[in-house]
């Protein structure tokens, strides 16, 4: 696994934490299973066999209603974020990000014309690195902004380690 590349989640970690509120594993297109949501990841400052995750959704017009509220409430949306990923305009959940390891990785994002990884400007990556680590930092303090219960997952990653 490196960051600041995409990836897939299996099942067997959705299974894991069932309890937790993480997005649906799979998406039915055509009658068929496909992987949604891709994962864009990061390394954890501390345990390096950690990696966050923030999943990508293409229904940015439901999340620009709920940045712009932000926005508009606060001056300020760390939640979600916004940028080009293969060419099209999508989301970034912070609110929905999660900690992993590679054992609960099911494949690596690829172009499907050269088989190079997918991934996306410097400064996109960037933005998301900070805004997630201020989001991590938040909890530490008692403030939650995710849906997911993240230090908790991660502390049950890191003893299974």
């Amino acid at each position: 696994m490196e960051k600041g590349y995409f990836y897939f989640i299996s099942d067997e970690y959705y299974n894991k934490f069932s309890n937790e509120k993480l997005m649906t594993n799979k998406e039915i297109v055509n009658g068929e299973a496909h992987n949604r949501p891709c994962y864009y990841s990061f390394q954890d400052d501390d345990k390096k066999q950690i990696f966050w995750m923030i999943p990508v959704s293409s229904q940015t017009d439901k999340f620009l209603d709920e940045y712009n509220k932000s926005i508009e409430k606060y001056g300020m949306c760390d939640t979600i974020s916004f940028g080009y990923l293969k060419g099209e305009f999508n989301a970034f959940l912070l609110q929905n990000m999660c900690p992993i390891t590679s054992k609960y990785i099911l494949n690596q994002y690829f172009y499907a014309d050269s088989q190079n990884p997918v991934h996306i400007p410097n400064d996109l990556k960037r933005e998301l690195n900070a805004k997630a680590r201020k989001i991590l930092r938040l909890a530490k303090k008692g403030k939650k902004l995710t849906f997911t219960n993240i230090l908790k997952m991660r502390q049950e990653l890191i003893s299974d380690l």
